[in-house]
């Protein structure tokens, strides 16, 4: 249980909390190359990070190696800075968030050709400053903003949202009780998805951070990474994944070293995905469910339970437009589009999909994401998404089309397939077969790439 939460609990007037959970210099905080870095060593990396750091308001965090962006993140807030963290780390959107912050700078561990103005190359990480003592653990005021996270544009433009340390050292101890309860405590993670996207940001930066849990310092891609990741830090290990990455996994057949949970968000997870994962590595997948916007607010195992459990002190009031949620992080009530049903006296949800992706055509009602899931579903469709066009044809019918990755298929095979599974009036008026979906680091798919993928010429 976190105890950084429970004197916040205790004395909600606490104007500064640790920016870091140690019970003595050599608590692990993160592993490099099989080797563990210590608490001690960690923070002397911070300080002398922070000390180069330019006086500025925020930061753009760039920075890959899962380490280096823990010692930029901390170093940034130390200095009573705010790490912005782009929805990408393209070119473009790096610069969009820069000219909204003026005055900002930009820091890395890599030598960027071309670089963002401003851009700090972070020094050396690969020899630690050696420290062995731990001085006295540096605080962060409660009500700093230490981060602003932008969306990931799958549903628009991006958007910043701004959190507090009070609200990360809140939100964080919802994710601990859950996983403590799945997988133990001193567990240490290894994570498919980026630090700067708020999924990778809670589960592997804020937990190492605010627990005794350690890190590993890689974003490994490939199966064969993942398992050389696994075994590069002790058990008990937590992968810390999505379920594109996941399905690559499985359908690899790579070994794995034994691993005591799977953790899965950005996109629902299949329940015959879950239950083969489950089956393979001997460990239960979870899935959390929140946004960027909220941070996570519940869980659920995906085998064994369809509806989602709140974390304690989170509320669901469905609106018409989508759901209210209260939450011990949020300062103000948050309105998500997703639309629920609550059961068991409001404790627990099942998400009937988003507003924005509820059709209805001829008095008939369907939502996107089930039409992707039964596109998914049909056997030689390796990938597939169903949206819908902007504008409309007469009398306001919503236009339909499809991308689907189908070696081996063609468009009229696959209509006939979903035509068997869904009403005719919410067929694609366009399919088109592609090679890949343009699918973002954590698998999810931006709409400008899809409607840019669906005009382009073959």
């Amino acid at each position: 249980m976190s105890t950084v939460f429970e004197s916040l609990q205790r004395d909600p007037a606490l104007q500064s909390l640790p920016l870091l959970v140690a019970d003595g210099p050599q608590r692990t905080v993160a592993w490099r190359d099989g080797e563990p870095v210590s608490a001690a060593r960690f923070l002397a990396h911070v300080e002398a990070v922070a000390a180069q750091l330019p006086p500025a308001a925020s930061g753009v965090n760039l920075c890959e190696d899962r380490y280096a962006f823990l010692v930029a993140f901390c170093a940034i807030a130390l200095r009573g800075q705010t790490n912005l963290l782009p929805p990408s780390r393209a070119p473009q959107a790096v610069a969009e968030v820069m000219a909204t912050h003026p005055g900002c700078y930009a820091v890395g561990e890599r030598a960027l050709d071309p670089a963002p103005p401003h851009y700090r190359h972070l020094p050396s990480l690969l020899e630690p400053p050696q420290a062995t003592a731990l001085g006295e653990l540096p605080m962060i005021p409660a009500e700093q903003v230490v981060a602003i996270a932008y969306t990931s544009g799958s549903t628009g433009v991006p958007k910043g949202n701004a959190k507090t340390w009070r609200s990360f050292t809140a939100s964080n101890h919802g994710n601990l009780r859950m996983l403590h309860a799945a997988v133990g405590t001193g567990f240490n993670v290894v994570a498919t998805v980026p630090p700067q996207h708020m999924y990778g940001l809670e589960m592997s930066v804020l937990l190492p951070l605010l627990d005794d849990v350690g890190v590993h310092a890689g974003r490994p891609f490939f199966p064969a990474d993942v398992a050389a990741a696994l075994a590069e830090v002790p058990a008990p290990r937590l992968l810390v994944i999505t379920p594109v990455h996941l399905r690559a996994l499985i359908e690899s057949a790579v070994m794995l070293p034994p691993v005591a949970g799977l953790l899965s968000a950005t996109a629902p997870m299949p329940l015959e995905l879950a239950q083969l994962a489950e089956a393979r590595y001997g460990a239960p997948l979870l899935e959390v469910f929140g946004s960027t916007e909220t941070c996570v607010f519940a869980s659920r195992r995906t085998s064994a339970d369809e509806p989602w459990t709140l974390y304690d002190g989170a509320e669901l009031h469905p609106q018409p437009d989508g759901t209210q949620v209260l939450a011990p992080q949020l300062d103000q009530p948050m309105t998500l589009a997703d639309i629920v049903t609550l059961h068991d006296g409001g404790r627990r949800f099942r998400l009937c999909g988003r507003h924005a992706d509820m059709l209805e055509i001829a008095g008939k009602r369907a939502s996107l994401g089930d039409l992707t899931r039964r596109l998914q579903a049909i056997p030689g469709v390796k990938d597939g998404i169903v949206l819908q066009l902007d504008g409309g044809e007469g009398l306001g019918v919503q236009r339909i089309a499809a991308l689907a990755v189908a070696p081996g298929l063609d468009e009229d095979a696959i209509l006939d397939a979903l035509r068997r599974a869904v009403d005719p009036v919410f067929l694609p008026r366009r399919l088109k077969l592609v090679d890949a979906l343009p699918r973002n680091e954590t698998g999810k798919l931006p709409r400008a790439a899809l409607l840019a993928m669906l005009d382009a010429r073959d």
